[in-house]
């Protein structure tokens, strides 16, 4: 490496936006030629480990030894202002900021609503969803459609929110709110939306204490008063990351796929050819856009050796799962999207005791939509050049802000 490329790396604050729409950031790649482990800068003027290695991000992944708890202090976050850390602080973790025990504790009564056989049975049903919205694309008189707001957005949200015991006609709140709050705008904004959301949960899961349904939430809280230990502001955060992780993600995937799928059509025509291949695009679609990254921080609880590099106990680490998925060393020809690669080992959905909870949820919807959206419309087509699609530069989950499509 040059001494300018050191230079260069030596200065560089993290995270950085991606350059180019189907690629991770230049120096993503430098800083994992340099090393899989670097330290680095933070935008919030802060320092962490940035590992970006495949190799090195599941053995930080999977290792005991680092801290999901947001709470503590040092905890590598990329805004650090007091209000914010207030904010955080002031609420009862969210699983994802658990550990051990306590994650596994509140991790286990859920995990049986997200199996392949439980979800199996709503196979039918989100078929059911995914053809209303596109009967409605095809009935329009109007040229192009917004695939964003007519199909990418609706079908996550609807079924997340008959999973949960959402009432749908509340979409337009919880989905602004959760925009607000994964975009990098003005942090007053997101805590603000924040605060609605929560709000609002709080509400839901009053409302369900006293009115259950055949619902998730509502099954939770009825375990729990059998068990004697209902516990409500744990049902709120439980609420908050179902219901804002099970719609934003998935929304974004289905327009990124739909990009990839059209801007690469000799891949699409492998899929349209064999729809038993799908959930092996799916795959790779996950990997090839990786769309949260470097949102899996850690921090080291005691000293630790991860690939050869000592990490000291109170200091951060954020995995790059962007980075990691573009590693040569695990996926040859990173940068070529191939639907018949098979990368089920990419860390789209994490890795370890964190791993997403519900990733066969969204692994079905992905099916269900690209099977259904390209045999009945086989002609669909981006409306704009390339170059003209919002991309999300500016948030923390990467997509299209719309994608206008014709056929």
């Amino acid at each position: 490496m040059t001494k300018n490329v050191a230079d260069e790396l030596a200065g560089l604050e993290l995270p950085v936006e991606r350059g180019c729409p189907f690629a991770p950031p230049a120096a993503y790649e430098r800083l994992r030629e340099q090393a899989p482990i670097n330290k680095v800068r933070l935008t919030s003027g802060g320092q962490a480990w940035w590992v970006s290695g495949h190799e090195e991000a599941r053995a930080v992944l999977a290792d005991g030894r680092f801290s999901s708890d947001k709470r503590k202090d040092g905890f590598p976050l990329f805004t650090l202002d007091a209000a914010t850390l207030q904010q955080l602080r002031s609420q009862p973790p969210l699983m994802l900021g658990m550990d051990g025990a306590e994650h596994s504790a509140a991790r286990r009564p859920v995990i049986g609503e997200f199996t392949v056989k439980r979800l199996a049975a709503l196979r039918p049903r989100i078929q059911d969803i995914v053809d209303h919205f596109i009967d409605d694309m095809l009935a329009t008189d109007r040229r192009p459609v917004d695939l964003v707001q007519a199909l990418s957005l609706p079908v996550p949200s609807l079924v997340i929110c008959e999973l949960l015991g959402v009432p749908y006609t509340d979409h337009d709140f919880f989905q602004s709110r959760t925009t607000m709050m994964v975009s990098r705008t003005s942090m007053d904004d997101r805590r603000r939306a924040f605060a609605e959301l929560r709000a609002y949960i709080d509400d839901l899961i009053t409302r369900k204490e006293s009115e259950p349904g055949d619902d998730l939430f509502s099954r939770q809280i009825a375990r729990q008063r059998q068990e004697g230990t209902l516990d409500h502001a744990g049902l709120v955060s439980l609420a908050f990351l179902l219901l804002t992780a099970g719609h934003e993600t998935t929304a974004n995937m289905i327009s990124l796929g739909v990009v990839g799928l059209l801007s690469h059509p000799e891949q699409l025509t492998v899929v349209k050819a064999d729809p038993g291949r799908t959930p092996m695009a799916v795959e790779e679609l996950l990997r090839y856009f990786t769309i949260a990254d470097g949102v899996t921080s850690r921090l080291a609880t005691e000293d630790v050796e991860i690939g050869g590099v000592s990490i000291k106990a109170g200091e951060g680490v954020i995995v790059s799962m962007l980075s990691a998925n573009w590693d040569p060393a695990a996926f040859k020809d990173p940068a070529d999207l191939d639907v018949e690669r098979g990368a089920r080992h990419h860390l789209a959905f994490g890795f370890g005791p964190h791993q997403c909870l519900g990733q066969n949820l969204a692994r079905m919807e992905l099916q269900i939509v690209f099977d259904t959206l390209f045999r009945r419309i086989p002609s669909l087509r981006l409306a704009v050049p390339m170059e003209e699609v919002p991309f999300k530069a500016d948030a923390v989950i990467y997509g299209v802000h719309e994608l206008p499509v014709t056929w």
